[in-house]
């Protein structure tokens, strides 16, 4: 459940790595998970009406609390930790074939991942997208007005509803981003799933289709996820002191 020493063969000799990540890689950075023992969601079930789309499409209350969510989020200083930079370094060494992410937080680029091998399964906080023409503007801009006193923006396009370009539960994700990722599991040597519970389909899914075609199985989790008998390695330690160390190269 630690990171072995010495790192097994199989890992150091991995040319072509696939990490998928999810909310644990960025809880050492402060923001919460949502799942976890003291997640978002496991301590306010009701919270999760704010990322469903039904909910939110019908209840004007629920669009003005998810705005207050997505404008608490702002909040604060939020910054790429030790675990996104080690991906980085994963990029570096010419081992990266992609870096699958489950977040929206952009803490990934941020640290310095190429936006070219970065795939944002669940969409991006950092935009917002109207639900009846498509328009996309920056959260920023969305921020402004709830600031000015619209406590639920429309688009300044169609008057549509706007919503963050997240994923929300009931809604369709994309099926390029999710075609790609497949691709990208079905064509790699290593697959680490990172800060993960491994239970949100299709993203849990790509473990399968890495394990499938011959990947190894890395699972770096602090909880036991459903792939931990599957995998070819399980650590139970902090993502920001594991990662760095299992994507060491030896001299």
């Amino acid at each position: 459940m630690t990171v072995p020493e010495p790192l097994p063969g199989w890992l150091i000799e991995a040319r072509r790595v696939v990490a998928l990540t999810g909310a644990g890689i960025s809880t050492e950075s402060g923001i919460p998970d949502y799942r976890g023992p003291n997640g978002v969601w496991t301590k306010d079930p009701d919270a999760e009406k704010l990322v469903t789309l039904s909910y939110y499409v019908n209840d004007p209350d629920i669009r003005r609390r998810a705005w207050w969510m997505r404008r608490d989020l702002q909040v604060g200083d939020v910054a790429p930790n030790a675990g996104h930079r080690a991906l980085v370094d994963l990029e570096r060494q010419g081992r990266l074939r992609a870096l699958l992410t489950q977040n929206i937080d952009g803490l990934h680029q941020e640290a310095g991942s190429s936006r070219d091998l970065v795939l944002e399964l669940h969409g991006t906080i950092h935009e917002v997208a109207c639900l009846s023409c498509g328009d996309r503007t920056s959260m920023r801009s969305a921020m402004e007005r709830i600031d000015a006193g619209d406590p639920d923006p429309a688009c300044l396009v169609c008057g549509g509803i706007l919503k963050a370009a997240t994923i929300s539960f009931g809604q369709m994700l994309d099926a390029d981003v999710i075609g790609a990722a497949a691709a990208a599991a079905a064509d790699c040597d290593v697959f680490m799933a990172v800060g993960t519970s491994l239970t949100v389909h299709p993203a849990a899914g790509l473990t399968d289709v890495a394990a499938g075609s011959g990947a190894r199985i890395v699972v770096v989790n602090a909880e036991p996820t459903p792939y931990d008998d599957v995998a070819d390695l399980v650590v139970r330690e902090p993502i920001g002191t594991a990662l760095p160390r299992l994507v060491t190269t030896v001299a």
